[in-house]
C-alpha cells in the first residue's frame, strides 16, 4: 500500500507507483490499461504526475462527489483524447480495460465482448445516432439507466 511520505517523498505520485497502487486492489487482472486512463483523468495539469492536491480532489470526486460529478469524471476518463466527446472507439477502449483489470478468471466479468458492451451503451445513449456521446448524452444515459452507471463511473 502507498505508505504516504516514504513512497512519495517529492507529494508526486508517479504513473508506476499509481499502477502498483492499483495491482493491490486488483491482483488477478491487468491493471496497467486501465490505470492509464484513470492516471489520465486525475492528472488535471497534465504534468506528468499527480500532486497531493489532484489526488484530493480525484478521491473527493470519486468517493463522496454526487452522482452528477462522478459521471462528468467518467465522461472525462472516457473521452481519451479529450476532445469532448466519446466515440466507439475510445468507448471500445475503456471498456476492454475495464475487463483486463476485473481479469479473465473473475466472477465479476461480463459474458459479452468489450467491443458488444460498447455497442450497446452506445445504443442506449446515443439520440441523435452521430457515433458520438457528447457529455449530456452520456450523463443523461447513465442517470436514466443505473446498470449502465454503475459499470461506466467509478
Amino acid at each position: 500500500m502507498v505508505q504516504g511520505i516514504q513512497d512519495c517523498p517529492n507529494g508526486r505520485l508517479t504513473p508506476a507507483k499509481f499502477v502498483d497502487m492499483y495491482k493491490m486492489f486488483f491482483p488477478s487482472g491487468n491493471a496497467e490499461e486501465f490505470c492509464d486512463h484513470v492516471f489520465r483523468t486525475f492528472d488535471m495539469d497534465k504534468n506528468g504526475y499527480i500532486d497531493f492536491k489532484e489526488f484530493l480532489l480525484a478521491i473527493d470526486v470519486t468517493s463522496s462527489g454526487t452522482p452528477e460529478e462522478k459521471l462528468k469524471w467518467a465522461f472525462r476518463m472516457y473521452d481519451v483524447d479529450g476532445n469532448g466527446v466519446i466515440d466507439i472507439q475510445e468507448m471500445t477502449k475503456i471498456v476492454q480495460a475495464i475487463y483486463d483489470m476485473l481479469g479473465a478468471c473473475s466472477s465479476n466479468r461480463p459474458a459479452d465482448s468489450a467491443e458488444e458492451r460498447a455497442k450497446n451503451i452506445f445504443a442506449k445513449m446515443d439520440e441523435n445516432n452521430d457515433g458520438q456521446l457528447t457529455q449530456d448524452e452520456f450523463l443523461k444515459g447513465c442517470l436514466q439507466d443505473e446498470e449502465l452507471s454503475k459499470m461506466l463511473a467509478p
